[in-house]
């Protein structure tokens, strides 16, 4: 495929991911959304149909990674050519950020709301605004819509949970490739993959928030920083790290074991 196929198919492939998926958080989150308060059920499924979504569209343009997990994770498997790789991972992290600001745009009014209502903790106090000082620092209140954070904040524990979820979603997207006669699975791999990420949503999403993406954290967290968001409070660049090192050593990790084990 062309380099303009990469960029074209990877960005809004990833657009699209982003927006569905954090539709979904702003839907559950915010003040005078109708699914506020939907729960963890929505959010894992939302995501899910969201990768269905990117990918059905973006497959037959890019092969829709819209993941750099995924990417490194081919390109050591053999599949992709590591020359392609910072085009990928650039139209990724684009993709993520044009993703982010839609997602600003369809909510704009509720962003609002919910951030001038004094009952919203931390809405009202700029650089004090906070969830949970005690298990959130420099998190705002509307962070959640735009990038994962940990319930419990301990860096190894974090990083190990995004290593082994990504470890899962990448390996199950190499495997595609035992079935059909070593051909893949077609447009249906993009369901296999939609569900997957909904199992590792309820699995293993807990105690992170399961990014499994750098550019699904690092892309909407950048939007949250730029964007002019009253009382947004901060954006946490302490945590960003984990959510990106980690899906890429997932992802290194899973390309490894394909080699090993099913090569």
């Amino acid at each position: 495929m062309s380099s303009s196929d990469i960029f074209i198919g990877e960005t809004i492939g990833t657009a699209v991911l982003i927006l569905l998926g954090g539709g979904v958080c702003a839907a559950v989150t915010l003040k005078r959304s109708k699914a506020q308060n939907a729960g963890w059920l929505a959010i894992t499924f939302g995501w899910g149909f969201a990768v269905l979504t990117g990918a059905y569209l973006a497959g037959g343009v890019s092969g829709a990674h819209l993941n750099p997990a995924v990417t490194i994770g081919l390109a050591i498997e053999g599949g992709t050519k590591w020359s392609d790789v910072p085009l990928y991972l650039g139209s990724q992290l684009l993709g993520a950020m044009i993703g982010a600001v839609l997602v600003w745009l369809t909510y704009y009014g509720q962003f609002r709301a919910h951030l001038t209502d004094p009952e919203i903790p931390g809405a009202q106090s700029g650089e004090e605004g906070m969830v949970d000082k005690a298990t959130a620092p420099k998190a705002g209140p509307v962070l959640g819509i735009f990038s994962t954070g940990p319930e419990i904040r301990h860096a190894v524990q974090n990083l190990v949970t995004e290593i082994i979820a990504t470890v899962v979603l990448v390996l199950a997207i190499l495997t595609q490739g035992l079935n059909n006669e070593g051909n893949g699975l077609g447009t249906l791999g993009a369901l296999v993959t939609a569900l997957v990420v909904v199992g590792i949503g309820l699995s293993l999403g807990g105690p992170t928030g399961y990014a499994i993406n750098p550019v699904r954290d690092l892309g909407p967290r950048i939007v949250h920083a730029l964007l002019p968001l009253p009382n947004k409070g901060g954006s946490d660049w302490g945590y960003a790290w984990i959510p990106v090192v980690g899906p890429l050593v997932g992802g290194a990790i899973a390309g490894g074991l394909y080699n090993v084990a099913f090569a």
